[in-house]
């Protein structure tokens, strides 16, 4: 029972019909026959239900009002004549004995048709988003994102994790994007910061005798917008385990995660455990990227010694050269050139191909340059009649790059290279600890500098730092990385070691991770975690392109809640209480 309604617009079915009932809902559209007859659509939260006005009195009472508007009906229900497979209400209908109007929608031409929201422009979309979110379709992703944190929560309860909310305003930290800052009223010049993760909070969580801890993070970062990732703020299952190993970790997301998303995804089919892993260096040689999609079978092979200087210039010496064969292959040629175009699209470089015809000749695309090389590649490939393969060459890490995108972009299109229907996870481990920084060319952490390097104490002394590897995985789900996580350095000696490599000393350290650092000198435990993109999961569960239709009130690609009016100017009051002054910069 709610109040002013005995039922929902989902509710009532054939049972139902001679009971008096209350529903209320949106009035969604009407269908006049005359001027004594009516066919309302009722919607609310759960559904719709046909209500049938068949005296004048009742058409009169809508007279002038507004689609959307909300209603309060109270009315007899009965068998519908004519019956409607498509709606759960679709035996019954209501007649009307009193109509209420509760909230009159004010306007006679909405923005868009709430059932269609969804092919309006998206910058109206979240301008109305309160409109939007009326829409069955939209609403039933916020249900699905509510009922899989629900059941995610639910599951590291289950596996012994206690819930622990941590703090928003905290201190800046360098965690690899740009912070949101916070001024503060009472210290001066000095700011806050919004946490980018709740990272060192959860570390020291972790010396601080809490054995499982996790939360429903959120996590704020000042970056652009992708398809995958909204600017401004995320959420993520956010976990860690003390005395725990990498492998402790895998296993609890192995349990965790494939029920959820087998149970409410597009696809019924999720990885059982253990999930492949595979090492960082095997999956950029093998993929060309280091976060694989594994339902497609297309892989890198190098022919850089098969084809180094046969006359096409960007297969000359010093450049790698790496083929992706596609067997059986049907599309046409105006198909290849748009793989190709999407492939410079995403790499930046060109890509190129051949195909072997029915008499196992080389044809179409660069084979005029392979004459010579011709037999060397077949037999290196294994290539046989309808086969094509694409190629990508230039300095290692763009040929792999380019041949990454190769296999993303052909997989879907090549018949037979795909399994679409199922969720693919895997672990992505053994991270280079070290790399040079391709703008700094420094040496720099690879990822998270938390991590502990595999070798400890003695590998961070006596290897090279480049060759050093880190007790870091990333996890993967159908070409998404669904999160980083780490075996933490929960060492301090090991600690300022690790980031001596980069240039800072122990005072550089203590000054950065005060905190963290001082809680690791009174005894810290071994710990592990990760945390999944809970955005990015749902996004998966729901199989939809962008982000933003998953969250219940988004950004827009440059970070503006164009409903709230976020960013927005502030009174000079409120500036000089935070000792914050504005200046206008001059164009140059």
């Amino acid at each position: 029972m709610f109040q002013s309604r005995t039922h929902t617009c989902d509710e009532l079915r054939l049972s139902d019909a001679g009971k008096k009932v209350t529903i209320c809902g949106y009035y969604e559209n009407m269908r006049k026959v005359s001027k004594t007859l009516g066919f309302l659509i009722l919607r609310d939260f759960y559904g719709k239900t046909q209500v049938v006005l068949e005296t004048g009195e009742m058409m009169e009472k809508l007279s002038g009002i507004n689609t959307e508007s909300t209603l309060q009906i109270s009315g007899t229900v009965r068998e519908r004549s004519s019956k409607n497979g498509e709606m759960h209400t679709g035996d019954i209908e209501v007649v009307p004995d009193d109509i209420k109007i509760l909230g009159k929608c004010r306007y006679n031409e909405l923005p868009f048709e709430i059932n269609r929201s969804k092919e309006a422009d998206e910058n109206t979309r979240l301008k109305y988003r309160f409109l939007d979110l009326r829409n069955p379709a939209v609403k039933d992703r916020m249900v699905l994102r509510s009922t899989v944190i629900s059941e995610l929560r639910k599951a590291m309860t289950d596996e012994g994790f206690m819930e622990i909310t941590t703090p928003i305003l905290t201190c800046s930290s360098p965690e690899g994007a740009r912070d949101y800052l916070v001024p503060s009223r009472l210290h001066p010049g000095k700011f806050y910061a919004l946490p980018q993760a709740p990272q060192q909070f959860k570390q020291i969580l972790m010396a601080s005798g809490i054995d499982r801890y996790f939360q429903i993070a959120p996590c704020f970062r000042d970056e652009d917008a992708r398809a995958d990732r909204s600017p401004g703020e995320f959420y993520q299952l956010d976990m860690e385990m003390a005395f725990a190993t990498q492998e402790d970790v895998f296993s609890v997301l192995e349990r965790v995660l494939p029920p959820v998303f087998a149970r409410h995804g597009v696809y019924d089919t999720a990885s059982p455990a253990p999930f492949k892993r595979i090492r960082f260096e095997d999956a950029l040689s093998t993929y060309g990227t280091d976060k694989p999609d594994l339902r497609i079978d297309l892989k890198l092979d190098d022919v850089t010694k098969v084809l180094s200087d046969c006359g096409f210039n960007p297969f000359s010496s010093g450049n790698s050269i790496k083929a992706v064969k596609v067997t059986d292959f049907k599309l046409s040629r105006k198909a290849i050139d748009k793989i190709l175009a999407d492939t410079e699209v995403v790499s930046g470089n060109k890509a190129c191909y051949v195909k072997v015809d029915e008499a196992g000749e080389l044809t179409g695309g660069i084979s005029k340059f392979l004459t010579e090389r011709k037999d060397a590649l077949i037999n290196a490939l294994g290539l046989k009649s309808g086969d094509c393969v694409f190629f990508a060459a230039g300095e290692e890490r763009a040929a792999r790059k380019t041949g990454g995108a190769l296999i993303k972009i052909i997989g879907p299109q090549a018949e037979g290279h795909m399994d679409k229907e199922r969720y693919e996870f895997c672990w992505i481990v053994d991270f280079p600890m070290y790399e040079i920084g391709e703008e700094s060319g420094e040496l720099e952490f690879c990822h998270n500098p938390f991590s502990m390097p595999q070798g400890g104490m003695e590998g961070l002394k006596n290897d090279d730092p480049l060759s050093i590897m880190a007790y870091q995985y990333d996890l993967v789900c159908n070409g998404v990385e669904l999160s980083s996580g780490a075996v933490r350095n929960h060492d301090p000696e090991i600690m300022i070691e690790a980031f001596r490599k980069v240039g800072l000393d122990e005072e550089d350290v203590k000054k950065k991770f005060p905190a963290m650092y001082n809680a690791f000198c009174y005894g810290a435990p071994p710990h592990a975690g990760i945390a999944p993109g809970v955005d990015r999961m749902i996004m998966l569960i729901a199989g939809e392109e962008s982000i933003r239709e998953i969250i219940p009130f988004p950004m827009n690609k440059n970070a503006q809640d164009l409903m709230m009016g976020a960013p927005s100017g502030v009174e000079e009051k409120q500036l000089k209480d935070v000792h914050i002054a504005c200046t206008e910069i001059e164009e140059e």
